[in-house]
């Protein structure tokens, strides 16, 4: 279940939401969208690798995850309980004690960001909780005490509902003119509160709109989708596919495929995808 939050929260954050259950795969490949994310795990531990390269690691408390620019793989106990946030890409930041840029592709744990004490009280009273409108409201609650000021916020959050607006598709160079400011303060800022720079962020939006505009359960022309969503071609469109998910246009059809034959209306179809 998920509700999104009262103001000012709603302004940096999708949606607060309760988790619970069996996976529908062990493992489930988390590809690269324009969201961040924090989840409190109430649970087993579960697992993070952030991309191939790095080590998997281990997540008792919970984790946080900046804004992301590749695919993670998330591995899940047999039974898994938490709450989460699922963030704008600049909502991390008046919650952070650091720069967004310094957590890039590096998946922390909530400890980290908040201390010891604060988290594990946190998870006492969440678990204590006696359902999950409740546990919500004390997440809610938390955030709004933890909200601050956060300098330069209102130029990123503008620039950036801009790019989401236009779902990618404008000029960088058009937005910080626009604002007033030069492309080397803009990029400044979206690293510090984002983590990514605004081409980046731009490029993140067109890849997430152009996949969720796909059907899987149907025939797909993917010269149309690709025009459509901009790319300067076929090929251009299949190496943006392939650095976002590590898969083929073909075989990320496949495996979406799967998901829905397998389990059909799950909550989690249509952008995890079994790593399995």
């Amino acid at each position: 279940m998920s509700r999104v939050p009262r103001p000012p929260l709603d302004g940096l954050i999708d949606d607060l939401y309760y988790l619970e259950g069996a996976p529908p795969y062990a493992r489930l490949t988390l590809p690269p969208g324009p969201s961040a994310l924090l989840i409190v795990n109430l649970g087993a531990p579960f697992r993070i690798r952030a991309g191939t390269d790095i080590e998997t690691a281990e997540y008792a408390d919970g984790c946080v995850v900046t804004m992301p620019t590749r695919a993670f793989e998330f591995g899940y106990p047999p039974e898994t309980r938490s709450v989460g946030v699922h963030f704008k890409p600049w909502g991390p930041a008046p919650f952070l004690p650091m720069p967004a840029a310094e957590l890039c592709d590096r998946p922390v744990t909530v400890e980290q960001v908040w201390g010891r004490p604060a988290i594990a009280e946190l998870r006492d009273r969440l678990a204590t909780a006696d359902e999950p409108h409740e546990m919500l409201t004390l997440l809610e609650e938390e955030l709004m005490r933890r909200l601050c000021e956060t300098a330069g916020l209102g130029l990123v959050r503008h620039t950036s509902s801009v790019i989401a607006a236009t779902s990618g598709a404008v000029a960088i160079g058009d937005l910080s003119a626009a604002a007033g400011v030069s492309s080397t303060h803009l990029t400044q800022r979206f690293k510090e509160l984002i983590g990514v720079t605004p081409k980046r962020l731009a490029r993140t939006y067109r890849f997430a709109a152009t996949v969720f505009a796909i059907n899987p359960a149907g025939p797909i022309d993917w010269g149309d989708l690709a025009g459509g969503a901009g790319y300067f071609d076929q090929a251009h469109f299949g190496h943006e596919f392939r650095a976002f998910t590590g898969l083929t246009p073909t075989r990320y059809v496949e495996v979406r495929r799967r998901f829905l034959r397998e389990h059909p209306g799950h909550a989690l179809d249509g952008w995890p995808l079994p790593a399995d």
